[in-house]
């Protein structure tokens, strides 16, 4: 039982998501020491949907392994290879496989319209006593996740909220300098290639909305752009509403043409979008491909750079800031390396 509450106070201990679907998978494997434990979410649109394993350990290991956050969809497998786990994470019920009794699948997806499985294969059948404590790990588990929900999310929108970002960012740079340096990544090798690309959204002429409407409607306005945004950016996409009508993204691409190319299909999606009582509405949108080294401030600015010379040219468009900066629109600015500035 000492050691039950110790697993539990490391799970409470966790504020990263990733980290702790891997505390759970590994105090799993103390508890049950079972052939293998592993936590699988359901991701990609309706009709390509995949499992990405967030954490998994066997009985040979002593570190879990995970799937990349940046995996390429189609290297997933698909939902339908999997029906014990699509019968529990969409039934919210424990499931146990007729062919193989070892295999126990429990929901641990909190969120509606979300799909998430705990899958446990033992030598036996879980006993009752056992299936329990796992059931009641789990309720703990999802009750912090919905406190880190609570936490990360944006209330309006759902989308992550502004106090996440520095640490995807910190997260998504040292990917980036392990790409460069070729450094081996111990997870599945299904991460894509690329680089990463911050791009902020800026709603054109938002203060009329709410002037002309109120802000019930202004309001809705804002939940319809992040619904848009969810379905015209990839699973593994990161957005965030950073306040009012200001929305970032943090994607990972093949070079400024896919970047590019997936901001220009969120614009055209809000441009023939009919938002109720308003209508039209049109965004604009600036971008930059985060360097080396950089700082959220610096990849900050020269996105805002972009973004406000897309509003002061006619708004309704995409920009990039290397593209302007090559055409002589904009000027390079100084390279921040820390908190100091090299001229």
């Amino acid at each position: 039982m000492s050691q039950l509450v110790d697993k539990l106070a490391d799970l409470t201990d966790l504020r990263d998501r990733g980290a702790l679907d891997l505390a759970l998978v590994s105090a799993i494997h103390d508890l049950l020491q079972p052939q293998t434990a592993a936590i699988c979410r359901v991701v990609g649109e309706a009709g390509n949907e995949r499992w990405l394993t967030t954490a998994q350990i066997k009985a040979d290991q002593r570190v879990p392994v995970f799937d990349s956050a940046w995996s390429d969809l189609l290297a997933l497998p698909r939902l339908a290879e999997y029906p014990l786990r699509q019968q529990a994470g969409v039934g919210k019920l424990v499931m146990q496989s007729r062919l193989y009794p070892g295999i126990t699948v429990f929901p641990v997806s909190s969120s509606p319209g979300t799909i998430g499985v705990l899958e446990i294969a033992t030598q036996e059948p879980l006993s009752e006593e056992l299936s329990r404590l796992v059931s009641g790990v789990l309720r703990l588990y999802l009750n912090f996740q919905s406190l880190l929900d609570y936490g990360e999310r944006d209330a309006l929108t759902e989308l992550l909220n502004r106090k996440t970002f520095d640490g995807a960012f910190l997260k998504a740079t040292l990917a980036q300098q392990v790409a460069v340096d070729g450094a081996p990544d111990k997870r599945r090798d299904t991460s894509c290639s690329g680089s990463f690309w911050l791009a902020m959204i800026d709603i054109d002429h938002f203060k009329q909305v709410n002037d002309n409407f109120g802000h019930l409607i202004g309001d809705e306005v804002l939940l319809l752009l992040a619904r848009l945004m969810r379905v015209s950016f990839r699973f593994h996409d990161q957005l965030y509403r950073f306040g009012g009508e200001e929305f970032v993204v943090l994607m990972r691409c093949n070079g400024e043409a896919e970047a590019a190319a997936a901001l220009e299909r969120l614009r055209t999606n809000t441009e023939n979008y009919l938002f109720p009582q308003v209508g039209t509405i049109t965004i604009s949108i600036g971008f930059s491909e985060i360097k080396t080294g950089d700082t959220p401030s610096g990849a900050f600015e020269r996105a805002d750079k972009a973004v406000y010379y897309a509003k002061e040219h006619g708004r309704n468009q995409v920009c990039s800031h290397a593209a302007l900066v090559a055409s002589g629109v904009l000027v390079e600015q100084a390279a921040n390396v820390g908190d100091m500035e090299l001229f």
